[in-house]
């Protein structure tokens, strides 16, 4: 009974912190928040299916392509409330300052945004609105499984890779959480994806796979260089550019294979 409590607990941590979904009332405690990344995939899974029902809705009321992709480049922020585009942002500017490592964290902790954040919010969106707009029911449960392996991927690489700092939110949740359980669930959701995947064929689970590959060691490679390690503003960076590099694996893809 108490391993119950304290899953859901956790689970209501992991919506608590990672979205706007209403969550009841817990004890932050270090114990609570042991098993918290292990659900945060399942975040994705929730951000999955508004954007099926979303797709269902523009085929059945015949909507057009722009509003069809802007609207689905909004619905995961939506959701987020914008956590992890707030990290994605505060990494561009924190890169295009090309200052040392102690200054980029610095950098990272500010609440200012600079123009470099602007820039890279924008043309991220602008992206993300034209892919959704060639999206089709046909791609839905792809689609959906984008949002569950890159939080699988940021869940995985927050307790494998170094930490650049001693302190920090996602530090809080590193340091109290059961590293085996998050490792191990993390696997169980990328099999799900790549069942998924291997079912829209096997040059389509490849590519899904090698993309999110890529976006992990491209990740680890700038974490530890440009600052020494990962913090929860990197880790939003990942998550964003996973999803927006499976996205594109998928339009793209589909037209290709």
């Amino acid at each position: 009974m108490r391993v119950m409590v304290q899953m859901a607990s956790s689970l209501a941590i992991a919506f608590a912190t990672y979205s706007r979904i209403p969550m009841p009332r817990v004890d932050w405690s270090e114990e609570n928040r042991r098993y918290s990344l292990c659900f945060f995939p399942i975040i994705g899974m929730v951000i999955g299916a508004a954007l099926c029902g979303w797709l269902w809705l523009c085929n059945a009321l015949e909507i057009g392509a722009m509003l069809r992709g802007c609207v689905g480049a909004l619905i995961p922020l939506l959701i987020t409330g914008g956590i992890h585009m707030d990290g994605f942002m505060d990494t561009c500017d924190a890169l295009a300052s090309w200052q040392s490592k102690e200054r980029r964290l610095e950098i990272l902790k500010d609440s200012h945004v600079g123009a470099f954040a602007v820039i890279g919010c924008c043309a991220y969106l602008m992206i993300a609105a034209g892919l959704f707009s060639e999206m089709t029911v046909d791609h839905a449960l792809l689609l959906a499984l984008c949002f569950v392996a890159s939080r699988a991927a940021s869940a995985m690489t927050s307790v494998c890779l170094k930490s650049a700092k001693s302190d920090g939110m996602l530090r809080s949740f590193t340091a109290s959480a059961q590293r085996r359980a998050v490792l191990i669930s993390s696997c169980g959701y990328f099999a799900l994806c790549l069942c998924s995947w291997l079912h829209a064929g096997l040059a389509m689970a490849f590519l899904c796979a090698l993309a999110v590959a890529t976006c992990v060691l491209v990740y680890k490679r700038m974490a530890y260089t440009q600052f020494g390690g990962v913090t929860g503003d990197l880790a939003g960076w990942l998550l964003q550019v996973t999803e927006l590099a499976l996205i594109a694996v998928i339009v793209m893809g589909g037209k290709i294979v």
